[in-house]
């Protein structure tokens, strides 16, 4: 499918007609970066992505916009099939805020054949949300990947532990919830995290002891442990 300049312009000034200024002091009140941000609503972003319908031209040129929202909206139009290994690692190495980094991985990277290979290799990396990135991917894929078998997931427990000591906030909330979201897929794998969270408390760091006590509190939850039972009987 080839782009429609005019499509692309009449999107981009949609964005920006839709630029609300207190919803942006909003967004930067939860750590969003909104240094190029409109604050336009992902609600917002939906229904202008319904619009436009699936293009991946349409996709790169909003990335290359460099407009924040234009950013999310790229990876709700963009193509699945046709987005390729290196188009994930240029668009990680965009990252610049959590909102963007989770957008994409939820709306678009967990669905390409690469994801479970991304999420190892970003796992690994240094920059701030490129290493979010790794980790947002094995949560989103552990509540949206039906096929995956628990072997799969418990593949990224020995990168839960190591990046548990990572003191930034984005990562260790990352990290945090790959490892709730695991927990929460099956019986079997509540039990395997409970443990891997139980060894991540005694290590001696603020943030892996943060991660374990918040994610034991959750995985033990009788809530949790109900659903998974029910689930299981099905």
């Amino acid at each position: 499918m080839t782009l429609n300049s005019k499509c692309f312009e009449e999107i981009i000034d949609e964005l920006k007609s839709q630029s609300n200024e207190f919803s942006r002091q909003g967004m930067a009140r939860y750590g969003i970066d909104i240094t190029r941000a409109l604050g336009v609503s992902i609600p917002s972003l939906r229904k202008i992505a319904r619009k436009a319908g699936k293009n991946h031209a349409l996709a790169l040129y909003l990335w290359q916009s460099d407009i924040h929202e234009a950013r999310m909206l790229a990876s709700m139009v963009d193509e699945i099939k046709k987005v390729t290994p290196e188009q994930m690692d240029q668009w990680a190495l965009d990252f610049c805020s959590w909102d963007v980094c989770d957008q994409v991985c939820n709306n678009l990277f967990k669905y390409t054949d690469f994801a479970f290979d991304k999420a190892f290799e970003w796992a690994k990396r240094d920059e701030e949300f490129v290493k979010r990135a790794g980790f947002v991917l094995m949560a989103t894929l552990a509540v949206g990947n039906k096929s995956a078998t628990d072997e799969q997931f418990e593949q990224f427990f020995p990168f839960i532990i190591e990046e548990s000591t990572d003191y930034r906030n984005f990562v260790k909330k990352a990290v945090n919830w790959a490892l709730r979201q695991i927990g929460k897929r099956n019986l079997s794998l509540n039990e395997k995290c409970i443990k891997i969270a139980e060894e991540i408390s005694q290590i001696d760091s603020k943030s892996a002891r943060w991660i374990a006590s918040n994610a034991l509190k959750e995985l033990k939850s009788s809530e949790v442990k109900n659903r998974l039972i029910i689930k299981s009987n099905n």
